[in-house]
């Protein structure tokens, strides 16, 4: 059946109808307007729960059929156990055991552990998922073997989504490495401890039911507690639900690569002579070895200058805990915590703060912390001449990471991308993107190891470069450098079937993605 089409702003092509749901075409930043009232979950009483506070059961799978567990739901679940995840597999072991058919599965992440899961969307116990897929998964639907199509958000999109009633969770399981039986918990305490839950908040809010699993029960009541037990309908205590090792990165590094390293001083140098680091000012970068590198050089420029930051925003690492502990920053406002340094500086450091992608990213909150950073750092899988950039597909078209928070913190001051111009030999700067995720007009800079290019949007920072020594170049000339190295890479072939959709963060369609030809 040939799917309805519609040109949105950006000039993608994208479907009028997502499963059989009526879609919103992109209509440029800031344009879409929603004039409905925001979504609640079902009303509860206290007469459906025991006045004791004792709402735990004796296994999952008795919890979920008291959940009401049945074809066709949707059924969430959060990855701060990351590649450590027991939980989410477990859910769809009891699900397939039972004969339940036909589930969409909402997670804010997956992982390659996940792929256990190919087998149940094989045989109909999964239709499909609505979350970022990585690795296997997103092999899998890039072929084209998914039965439904793929909904993609950025983590701020996710709870947009959930808020403004656009997803229905039936069931949410959220797992805790420290909880009590009313429901309240954290992940700060336990051997699956994985720190933050931010990304679980929204599912505890909104869906119907509310599983809290942990493998860490303690007596009421479980402080601090970053999930309420009042949203909670029912506990679990499991043997295991995380493997530590898995959960966090406990050997997070700078990058030793020299190309890395380069680009990480450049944009470092990049920022000190733009005037962006001096005292007062914010900064987000992620864990990612390159990111870790440019932390470390703002905090060797910031020693130099005598310089303090307001706030970093994270995920927290121990390089970004020194800077707290050392003084260089004031806050941590914590997005996801990536290693143990930062699982102890959350549980020990009063200006560690959690958040969530409510406070940071949501797009239809009044207001969010995304705005307010004044110097972002980011990664991209291609970059075309029009500053546009793709962070889901490779160049050869395969879906294989997720959107996380990068849509959202777009909305920073300055935006930079510091990427290696090649990967693989295969030239990053395209006449076009693969997928379009982000909007070139909100990425300020472009950093290679063959020279920084600014966007033409940005007349500021361009005039406050005119005359430094850094190697200022346009897009068209690095894409000339690295295609002269490297040669024109080969044009993608894909079929005709959408196999995925990209929203942006008001829930409008960006762009869609296509079945890889094999």
């Amino acid at each position: 059946m040939t799917q309805k089409m519609i040109k949105n702003a950006v000039g993608r092509m994208v479907p009028l109808f997502i499963n059989g749901e009526k879609a919103i075409p992109f209509q440029g930043v800031g344009k879409y307007k929603p004039e409905q009232s925001k979504y609640n979950s079902k009303i509860s009483s206290n007469s459906n729960f025991s006045l004791d506070g004792n709402k735990q059961v004796k296994s999952l799978k008795e919890a979920l059929l008291k959940a009401g567990l049945r074809d066709g739901i949707t059924i969430s679940t959060h990855h701060h156990f990351r590649n450590g995840d027991l939980l989410a597999n477990q859910v769809f072991d009891i699900a397939h055991d039972l004969g339940v058919k036909d589930l969409i599965w909402f997670p804010s992440a997956s992982f390659p552990c996940h792929e256990h899961l190919i087998k149940y969307l094989e045989d109909g116990t999964i239709l499909g998922i609505e979350g970022s897929m990585n690795g296997p998964l997103g092999r899998f639907c890039s072929q084209g073997k998914m039965k439904r199509t793929a909904v993609l958000r950025s983590h701020g999109g996710r709870y947009q989504a959930i808020q403004d009633g656009e997803v229905k969770i039936d069931i949410a399981v959220i797992g805790a490495s420290c909880a009590d039986c009313f429901g309240n918990a954290n992940g700060l305490e336990g051997p699956s401890a994985s720190g933050l839950l931010g990304f679980a908040l929204a599912d505890s809010q909104y869906a119907d039911k509310v599983i809290l699993v942990t493998d860490n029960m303690i007596p009421f009541p479980c402080v601090p507690w970053q999930i309420q037990g009042n949203f909670v309908d029912y506990t679990v205590e499991m043997e295991q639900i995380g493997i530590p090792e898995k959960i966090v990165s406990g050997t997070t590094k700078i990058t030793k690569s020299p190309d890395r390293l380069y680009i990480a001083d450049l944009t470092a140098k990049f920022c000190d002579q733009a005037g962006l680091i001096k005292n007062g000012f914010s900064f987000q970068a992620g864990a990612g070895g390159t990111s870790l590198a440019i932390a470390n050089y703002f905090s060797q420029i910031m020693k130099e200058k005598s310089v303090k930051a307001r706030f970093a925003r994270g995920g927290s690492n121990k390089y970004l805990v020194k800077m707290l502990e050392d003084g260089q920053v004031d806050y941590i406002l914590d997005g996801q915590t990536f290693d143990l340094e930062g699982v102890r500086s959350m549980r020990e450091n009063a200006n560690h703060v959690w958040t969530s992608p409510f406070t940071s990213y949501n797009y239809h909150g009044k207001g969010n912390f995304a705005g307010i950073i004044d110097v972002v750092i980011l990664g991209a899988t291609e970059v075309d001449l029009d500053f546009n950039a793709n962070v889901v597909t490779h160049s050869d078209g395969y879906l294989l990471h997720g959107i996380g928070g990068w849509q959202n913190c777009l909305f920073g001051k300055t935006v930079i991308l510091p990427i290696p111009l090649f990967r693989n030999r295969i030239p990053i700067i395209r006449d076009k993107v693969t997928t379009l995720c982000g909007p070139g007009e909100l990425i300020d800079v472009i950093v290679t190891e063959r020279g920084i290019a600014i966007n033409p949007l940005r007349k500021d920072l361009i005039e406050k470069l005119r005359d430094s020594d850094l190697p200022i170049k346009t897009l068209k000339e690095l894409k000339f450098e690295a295609e002269n190295i490297c040669g024109v890479p080969e044009k993608i072939e894909t079929t005709s079937n959408i196999i995925a959709v990209i929203k942006w963060v008001d829930g409008t369609i960006l762009d869609s993605v296509y079945q890889v030809s094999e």
